[in-house]
């Protein structure tokens, strides 16, 4: 039979396993808010970080009171030495996802996220117990409440930790973007010659190459490594000693100065306490604007994986000039196929961040006067678009981008068997020239070259002069070009 100890609040009294790092406010927020999603682990560790800052600047601020001794700092209640040491070492195990498993709260609750700071001063308060030698539930040695959550509120430390969090997804994500820009880049030079015919709304346009459109990948993944760097600017302000509302009451001004600063150094990263501590309690449009900049990425991940998605297809038939690599078994029924797996999860994480965003901006629009109660399903839904685009980004590179190859002979052969590619005739031979050949190609088929033996104005030599990658790849055509043959008369063209 499984040991229990007995926890009690205000509520009433409940079991809780013996050895249980949670405590009776975790065991009610399980069981409010049931059927969720696991709590976030990187939001778990940064609650660590946050609680081990705010200690550590403690621990200096009974330093400054030995030093300045009064009767007002002694009637400050402090926390002994040795259960100080001991919260500061179990928060920095929640720091190192260690007890993770006894975060048992979802990803998902109500109360602005009092149930995830309370789950973590539980544990918090529970493995000091273990560290001095008591027993878990002992509270009248550690209490959440008095010691774990000292000059603390919900409402300074939970945002916070998720901001933390936040800016550590997104330096990951800065890095899986540039390593996908790096493969695009590769794309782009290897294959900048290899010419193809261009489709604007589908249909054939002009004459292009395959590197080009690896160059416009390339461009625009770049620009979203951009935005991902501004991004963090926007979340780095934080509200930390603000305590319940911006106010800062029940704080001590030197924990309110000590503990952001506390926390940059132990983390690295770039983190600064507000100017305005109520404004940056209250209000989430920072988090809104860093996922409407994340979200752009899901929008050129998504076009670009269904570029590549429709140029395999094999809808293409012998004109399909790239082939995607094979990565699992693409049919349970039908043998040899082979799916476009990789761009279909891309696009589906694409599509999700998409919806988060809307869910976002809308709880961030819902939050009340000084706070937003929404916060635990923002954060939820932010971590979650990070992580799909993290491991998008990375498998599509890895799984897909890196290993695509390109078929120069469809390419070529795609090229000049269109009549859209007499486009590219027109400043050799005139529009009506390049129109009649066009009709001739559509009318009987067969390539440029085999149109041309019909339409006597436009020669193989003219044909393989436009044809030519630095001419049909060069930023227009110079009047004075020499490789431009001798135009045919073409009055339509005078004006």
């Amino acid at each position: 039979m499984m040991k229990t100890r007995t926890e009690q609040d205000p509520f009433g009294s409940e079991e809780i396993p013996s050895d249980a790092l949670y405590g009776i406010q975790s065991l009610r927020a399980a069981r409010n808010f049931p059927g969720g999603a696991a709590f976030p682990a990187e939001w778990y560790r940064a609650m660590g970080d946050v609680k081990k800052a705010v200690y550590l600047a403690i621990r200096d601020l009974y330093k400054q009171m030995d030093l300045h001794s009064s009767e007002i700092t002694r009637s400050i209640r402090m926390i002994p030495e040795q259960t100080l040491d001991a919260m500061i070492q179990a928060a920095s195990e929640v720091a190192e996802e260690k007890f993770l498993d006894q975060m048992i709260i979802p990803a998902v609750t109500g109360g602005a996220g009092t149930s995830i700071n309370m789950n973590i001063n539980e544990i918090i308060s529970n493995r000091a117990l273990v560290l001095l030698g008591q027993t878990p539930g002992n509270y009248a040695v550690v209490d959440p409440y008095n010691d774990a959550n000292c000059f603390q509120s919900t409402n300074d430390t939970v945002p916070t930790a998720l901001r933390l969090a936040l800016m550590r997804k997104l330096d990951a994500l800065q890095e899986s973007i540039n390593s996908l820009r790096l493969s695009m880049e590769e794309k782009e030079k290897e294959h900048f010659n290899r010419l193809r015919i261009g489709y604007t709304q589908l249909q054939e346009a002009v004459p292009t190459s395959a590197g080009r459109l690896f160059s416009s990948y390339n461009e625009a993944f770049s620009r979203d490594w951009w935005r991902i760097s501004k991004a963090k600017e926007r979340i780095k302000t934080i509200n930390l000693g603000g305590s319940a509302v911006g106010t800062s009451l029940s704080v001590p001004r030197y924990i309110v100065f000590e503990a952001p600063a506390k926390l940059r150094a132990l983390t690295g990263q770039p983190l600064t306490r507000s100017d305005n501590l109520a404004d940056a309690t209250s209000n989430q449009d920072s988090l809104v604007e860093m996922h409407s900049m994340i979200k752009t990425l899901a929008v050129n991940l998504e076009k670009a994986a269904s570029d590549i998605r429709l140029l395999s297809s094999e809808i293409c038939g012998n004109r399909r000039i790239f082939s995607i690599p094979g990565v699992q078994v693409g049919s349970s029924i039908m043998p040899g196929k082979v799916n476009p797996v990789i761009c279909e999860f891309v696009i589906s994480s694409a599509r999700q961040v998409q919806a988060n965003d809307q869910l976002i901006t809308s709880l961030a629009a819902a939050g009340d006067l000084e706070l937003n109660a929404y916060l635990p399903a923002i954060g939820a839904a932010l971590l979650q678009s990070l992580k799909l685009l993290i491991n998008s980004t990375e498998s599509f590179n890895r799984n897909l981008v890196s290993r695509l190859t390109v078929d120069s002979e469809a390419s070529w052969d795609s090229l000049i068997h269109s009549p859209a590619a007499a486009t590219a005739l027109i400043p050799w031979c005139g529009y009506r020239a390049a129109s009649a050949l066009a009709a001739a190609m559509k009318a009987h088929g067969g390539t440029l070259f085999q149109a041309a033996e019909k339409v006597k104005a436009i020669t193989a030599e003219m044909i393989e002069t436009a044809l030519l990658p630095e001419n049909l790849l060069s930023l227009g055509f110079s009047l004075k070009d020499s490789t431009l043959p001798g135009r045919t008369e073409d009055k339509t063209d005078e004006t």
